[in-house]
């Protein structure tokens, strides 16, 4: 569906040049949710206005649906755009015009018919759940009904791409967790394909089917968000993990539990996969062997493709009984173990 080959911008400041996207390459399957984190300064929202040309891109190309964006003349490129919708992180509302007038605005630059607009308009009122706001100007809405004007204007031509520039990031917990709700919801049902930029793994890990994580203008790191959540090779990616995983305090917390039970029995990290989040690992190995179990830590969290999580069991009895349920969990299940002596 979306085909990125070498992409790069180098912005020119005061005479020194400035690489914000360097030599990308990335492909998007139709119909995903395809998530792009990083930091501050990393180039995700330059990389995302490159793919619309609203940012020329320096090298590169970016073909989306078999055509070739970055070779598109003005009049071709202005066509292109209708099947290319976009929301941003302030919304880029026009002040003057009601809820209604706001989603038609991009129906009127298309020249599509008024009786056709406002058929098109209610459909997508309805669609973001704004029924009864149609005559509201915005700054007599919400911020989550500022943005789900914003989408309804974005899928107003009949997109087969979603950009979302931290779509998210000017909304509080609750308004994030129902905006994202809503693309889900329109990517079952239109077989949209969205492009997510953010800093907030949350989101991420809520409702994307493949990440990206982007520092120094490069793409350090991709694949499955529950295979990059689990098992993240890049510290920029591990940094991004611990938003979801750890709370400020839960280092100290682990290595203190830890230090007071490593003079007795073991202390073991189980780590959870999709199906394995479910299962009743610690009843069974109660069961089949002559050990005592304590839970000390754990926390599960949700993804797209599923669960995954970490437990910290402390172990007690003969050590040969402990080794025997330990290589039962490495070779039985597909649950992943470790015997820790602290909690780096």
């Amino acid at each position: 569906m979306i085909s990125i080959e070498g992409l790069s911008k180098i912005f020119s400041l005061n005479k020194t040049n400035i690489t914000a996207v360097d030599d990308l390459t990335l492909n998007i399957k139709e119909g995903e949710i395809y998530g792009v984190i990083g930091y501050s300064g990393a180039g995700k929202s330059t990389f995302v206005r490159l793919l619309n040309r609203l940012e020329e891109p320096t090298a590169g190309k970016v073909i989306i649906d078999n055509q070739e964006i970055t070779a598109l003349n003005t009049k071709k490129l202005r066509l292109a755009r209708q099947e290319i919708g976009m929301i941003f992180q302030h919304f880029n509302l026009l002040w003057s015009r009601t809820v209604e007038d706001n989603i038609a605005f991009p129906l009127e630059i298309a020249g599509v018919s008024k009786v056709n607009r406002s058929r098109r308009v209610q459909e997508l009122i309805n669609l973001v759940g704004l029924n009864g706001r149609e005559k509201a100007y915005p700054s007599q809405l919400s911020g989550g009904q500022k943005q789900r004007v914003g989408i309804a204007r974005a899928l107003a031509n009949n997109p087969k791409v979603l950009l979302c520039d931290e779509a998210t990031s000017a909304l509080d917990p609750e308004t994030t967790n129902s905006i994202l709700d809503l693309l889900v919801d329109i990517n079952e049902k239109l077989g949209l394909t969205i492009i997510l930029i953010t800093h907030e793994m949350h989101v991420i890990r809520k409702i994307c089917n493949q990440v990206a994580v982007m520092e120094q203008g490069e793409i350090v790191e991709q694949g499955q968000v529950l295979e990059v959540f689990t098992h993240p090779k890049k510290s920029v990616t591990k940094k991004f993990v611990e938003q979801i995983m750890k709370s400020d305090n839960q280092d100290d917390d682990i290595s203190n539990i830890i230090k007071s039970y490593h003079n007795e029995g073991k202390v073991l990290r189980l780590h959870f996969l999709g199906e394995t989040t479910n299962q009743a690992l610690i009843s069974e190995l109660a069961k089949k062997f002559d050990i005592d179990l304590n839970i000390l830590h754990g926390k599960i969290t949700q993804t797209q493709a599923g669960g995954y999580g970490t437990l910290f069991v402390h172990v007690k009895g003969e050590i040969a009984e402990i080794q025997t349920a330990v290589d039962f969990v490495q070779g039985k299940t597909s649950v992943e173990v470790e015997v820790i002596e602290n909690a780096d």
